[in-house]
């Protein structure tokens, strides 16, 4: 399974609490992805 969730720092995710800005490192280890439920460690850094 694969999921398609984008964390952009810039835009944040207001929806779980998180402002734009919000770097990927300040995100909480216990995150979970609000598409598919999936652990933090699950996703891994892209650049642009």
């Amino acid at each position: 399974m694969e999921c398609e969730h984008l964390y952009d720092e810039e835009k944040g995710d207001p929806a779980s609490g998180f402002a734009p800005g919000t770097r990927w490192d300040e995100i909480p280890d216990d995150w979970a992805c609000p598409i598919c439920g999936a652990p933090k460690s699950f996703f891994k850094l892209v650049s642009e």
